[in-house]
C-alpha cells in the first residue's frame, strides 16, 4: 500500500514539473519570463568571491552585501 502511495505521489510530482516547464516556455515565448540579472559589477563579484573564501560566516557576508545566502552561493559558482 505504501509503495502504491509513493508511486502515485511521484507521478503527480512529475506532472506538476511538466506543467511548470510548459508554463515557463509559454511565458518565455510571450516575453514575460526573464532571468534575474546581477546588479553587481565584475569588480564587486570578484570582491564577493574573495570575501567568501576568507570568511566562515556566510550569512553575515550575505547581509553585508544585501543578498540572500542562496544568491551568494550562485554568485560564487
Amino acid at each position: 500500500m505504501l509503495t502504491m502511495l509513493g508511486s502515485i505521489s511521484t507521478f503527480e510530482r512529475d506532472l506538476m514539473l511538466e506543467r511548470q516547464r510548459e508554463g515557463i516556455a509559454i511565458a518565455k515565448s510571450k516575453g514575460k519570463y526573464k532571468v534575474r540579472k546581477s546588479n553587481f559589477t565584475i569588480e564587486q563579484v570578484d570582491q564577493i568571491k574573495k570575501d567568501f573564501t576568507e570568511t566562515k560566516n556566510k550569512a553575515e557576508l550575505a547581509r553585508k552585501w544585501g543578498i540572500s545566502r542562496g544568491y551568494l552561493y550562485e554568485l560564487v559558482k
